[in-house]
């Protein structure tokens, strides 16, 4: 038995426990209740919990699972959403309190398919003003675990914070711009962004259409490779959604990675880059050539001129995501996310071609280079893990929200998968991490890798002391 506190053991042992009946899923699940009543008016990860609903669903699961029906490998695990999945009969504001009273009569894709798998959905998680880069004047950001000074990452924080924290054993996030990143970095969790498509939006609030990417947020490869089982394929509600076949991505973790070309490119990792991040990155590299993988020297080009039309098409579609409300609403929206709005609405038609042509030429020269390698290795932000003041006076910069993107955006941009990986942890428990960039469709290979990576280490098991 595991001498690792029951909050802070894997999805998948905890679920190999509760389908053994060596422990219930109610167990489990008031357990955790009790945890997030116990942390969570200082951590502030959750929007709303879903109390008795969880407790129903376990106790369904319990007797589901006595009578030798096991759903899926979630069946009976506690997990949590973000809060711009629609959820039927519960509250979703997607960060917004312009949507404080709005409680949808159906649920998004994402969550039925939860709920078809047997998880006990503990609740919403918070998130940042309608999912981008901050937190709603009103609404409370939620507290990094390993240090309350320290940023949490945007816009899935909530998700972040409560995987990072034992809230949950694994949740939803999405990324438009690094989001799902940002927060797997900032909490040392391990984050997917599966390819766009892969994964239905269906019943989730926008924030930029075709940028868009919902993926598991969890503590390991293997546990994000469970959850995207579940809510991976496609859906006739989104017509997004590729209609390629869903592998069993927990069983390509067992295959080795010998022989997997893994693209590095110095200048890219180290010009603009704390020399801190750049040495854990090759720290982790050298793990990775170590259990078999090939490392080859790429030149990824300038993608400066990616980030700006990246930036230029988010805002034309976040303004088309809100029109319903702004600016007819505007005194309900927070500054942040009303100005970007405002930069939306004042793009021409020649912006948002020259963005889409922009993004082509992107996409073509990264399937070029992926002809060469199986994957890229990189940065997810240039620097350690900041306090929240520090992104506030980035944000502010001319150039700020470039320089947080620059590793994350361009691949939001071409729809490539990508995966966070914790690597290591500094001084006053700074996180650090670094991020796999794939073909499209090539999750499996990207878990593949970051499951070798934390079978060689411990990173992955080291957690907030709460």
């Amino acid at each position: 038995m595991s001498n690792t506190p029951l909050h802070y053991q894997s999805l998948t042992e905890v679920s190999d426990r509760i389908h053994r009946q060596e422990l219930s899923s109610s167990e489990v699940t008031l357990a955790l209740l009790e945890r997030i009543d116990a942390l969570d008016n200082s951590l502030h990860a959750y929007s709303a919990l879903m109390r008795e609903s969880a407790l129903t669903t376990a106790r369904t699961a319990d007797k589901e699972i006595s009578a030798g029906n096991i759903r899926s490998p979630l069946h009976g695990v506690p997990i949590a959403v973000k809060d711009l999945c629609r959820t039927q009969g519960v509250r979703t504001r997607a960060g917004m309190p312009l949507l404080n009273n709005y409680i949808p009569d159906y649920d998004s894709t994402v969550v039925a398919r939860l709920r078809h798998a047997g998880a006990v959905i503990l609740g919403k998680l918070e998130l940042t003003e309608g999912a981008f880069a901050f937190h709603h004047p009103d609404v409370t950001t939620p507290v990094n675990p390993w240090n309350p000074t320290l940023w949490a990452g945007a816009s899935s924080s909530g998700s972040g914070v409560a995987t990072a924290a034992g809230l949950c054993y694994g949740s939803l996030g999405s990324d438009t711009g690094g989001s799902i990143r940002f927060p797997s970095l900032a909490c040392g969790v391990t984050g997917l962004k599966p390819t766009w498509g892969r994964v239905s939006r269906y019943g989730v609030f926008m924030l930029s259409d075709t940028l868009d990417h919902l993926g598991p947020m969890t503590r390991s490869a293997e546990d994000a490779a469970v959850i995207l089982n579940v809510i991976a394929g496609k859906d006739d509600q989104d017509h997004h959604t590729t209609l390629d076949p869903v592998p069993d991505y927990k069983k390509e973790l067992s295959h080795s990675i010998a022989g997997l070309r893994i693209g590095w490119d110095e200048t890219y990792c180290s010009v603009d880059v704390d020399p801190v991040v750049t040495t854990e990155i090759k720290n982790a590299l050298k793990v990775l050539e170590q259990a078999g993988a090939e490392v080859m020297e790429v030149n990824i080009p300038d993608t400066s001129e990616v980030i700006a039309n990246w930036a230029v098409l988010c805002a034309a579609e976040t303004a088309v995501a809100h029109e319903e409300t702004y600016p007819s609403r505007a005194d309900a929206y927070g500054p942040e996310l009303a100005g970007f709005i405002d930069s939306g609405i004042q793009a021409t038609s020649l912006d948002v071609a020259r963005a889409n042509i922009c993004r082509n030429h992107w996409r073509g020269t990264l399937s070029r280079l992926f002809q060469r390698v199986d994957m890229l290795i990189a940065p997810a932000i240039p620097f350690a893990t900041p306090p929240e003041s520090t992104i506030r006076k980035l944000a502010a910069e001319d150039e700020g929200l470039e320089k947080l993107t620059r590793y994350t955006a361009p691949f939001d941009f071409s729809g490539s998968p990508t995966i966070s990986v914790p690597c290591g942890l500094g001084a006053e428990n700074v996180p650090f991490g670094f991020q796999l960039i794939g073909r499209d469709l090539d999750e499996g290979l990207l878990l593949r890798g970051a499951h070798t990576y934390q079978q060689h280490t411990n990173w992955h098991k080291i957690h907030p002391n709460l």
